[in-house]
């Protein structure tokens, strides 16, 4: 009998590919979304008793396929039409299959369809691609479930609307649709490298993911600076990934991390992989944010970190993308450059500007940086009392821990 996490391991990595066959195929997503869905639910339930079959893909884009032509012959409207189509795509065993094909990297490009807003993209392709539920990417983005939903099926309507295809990107739309994709790989691996909910800190399936998605794409556009400085960036965030929470769970801040179990093997691929692409002269965002991570991996010990060139970078940075995120990370660096009380500063000053504590990307982490430069100020009251809050607003039961404990610390 097949473990069950092992099952779920398997129908996550193998969901974009059967979807991504059934679109190709069908070019109905909203509809091929639905068979996979069923698809994957026959699997979970056939599979612990029977046996994982030798070729689970082709398994469940059969399965899937038979889901298809149900559904599709379910539309009233199109019928005779849907009939034709039903007729010419009943599976052959003996025909090549599609498994074979890896379709991620195009269902992707899907997903971020140029008729989609950002944020449309965004939801779609974690959900499609990077296998979050819908509570789990309206809890990222601060909406309710209900609401994700609608977004989602909005998406998917408009796709079909649109007429979009499955098919790589033109020269017309491609810059937009690569930065897409880009930005859309980039929350994949945030997501997965802090849960935002959750019993666990990080989410391995999805940074695994999205680290090889990025290779593929590298692999597609390897003249592409940002993509290139986008994978480096995984590499050298990943090699930490290991000692950011103890034996017991417990969240482990970087300063205590023991570097000698940081990744060295990803620290150099990734440290080599930013210092190709900086030669090209295109500094984007996420090579500076790999540089930082370079820095970061480079460095001995915390104490000998170079953090007044991570505040100049994070000043660059935060010129090209001018997020919440980029912000706070900013006061954490400018902080630890010039002292906590300079750190503090800052971020009143882009607080009453920017409304950290109030964008949903950083509602939680504001009160958790600003106890921690409270604390390192000797306020202990006010430090506790901005732990307190911060536990308050996580979902993810490891950090939640963390700052309690931290607050519990300065009674």
């Amino acid at each position: 009998m097949v473990a069950t996490d092992e099952i779920e391991h398997l129908l996550r990595t193998e969901a974009p590919q059967v979807l991504g066959a059934l679109v190709r195929r069908f070019s109905h997503f909203d509809i091929a979304e639905d068979a996979t869905q069923e698809a994957l639910l026959a699997a979970s339930r056939r599979w612990p008793a029977e046996g994982v079959p030798v070729d689970p893909r082709s398994w469940l884009i059969r399965v899937g396929y038979r889901r298809m032509v149900d559904l599709l012959r379910s539309e009233q409207a199109a019928r005779r039409r849907e009939q034709q189509v039903a007729d010419q795509v009943v599976p052959n065993p003996a025909a090549s299959s599609p498994a074979d094909q890896d379709d991620s990297l195009l269902l992707l490009f899907l997903c971020c369809h140029p008729a989609l807003s950002p944020g449309s993209q965004v939801a779609l392709t974690l959900r499609a691609v990077g296998g979050l539920t819908t509570a789990e990417i309206a809890h990222a983005y601060g909406v309710t479930e209900a609401s994700m939903s609608t977004r989602i099926s909005r998406a998917k309507q408009r796709l079909r609307d649109s007429g979009a295809r499955f098919s790589p990107p033109t020269d017309n739309d491609r810059d937009d649709r690569v930065a897409a994709v880009r930005h859309v790989l980039y929350l994949i691996f945030n997501e997965g490298y802090t849960a935002t909910r959750g019993d666990r800190l990080a989410r391995t399936d999805l940074t695994a993911e999205a680290i090889r998605l990025t290779r593929m794409l590298r692999r597609l556009l390897p003249g592409d600076a940002e993509v290139g400085g986008l994978l480096a960036l995984m590499l050298l965030t990943e090699s930490r990934r290991s000692t950011r929470a103890d034996a017991d769970n417990h969240l482990v801040q970087l300063e205590d991390q023991d570097r000698s179990q940081w990744d060295r093997q990803l620290i150099d691929e990734g440290v080599a992989l930013i210092e190709t692409v900086w030669a090209q002269r295109e500094v984007g965002p996420y090579q500076l944010q790999a540089a930082i991570a370079a820095v970061h991996a480079q460095s001995a010990s915390a104490e000998e970190t170079d953090w007044p060139q991570i505040a100049a970078l994070y000043l660059w940075l935060e010129k090209l993308a001018p997020t919440a995120p980029i912000r706070l990370s900013r006061v954490v660096a400018v902080a630890k450059a010039f002292g906590p009380q300079r750190g503090l500063a800052l971020l009143d000053d882009l607080n009453a500007t920017y409304h950290l504590a109030e964008d949903p990307l950083t509602r939680h982490r504001e009160p958790a940086v600003r106890a921690h430069l409270l604390e390192s100020t000797g306020d202990r009251a006010a430090a506790r009392a901005s732990y307190l809050s911060a536990a308050g607003l996580t979902a993810n039961e490891v950090e939640r821990r963390y700052l309690l404990a931290r607050a519990d610390a300065l009674r």
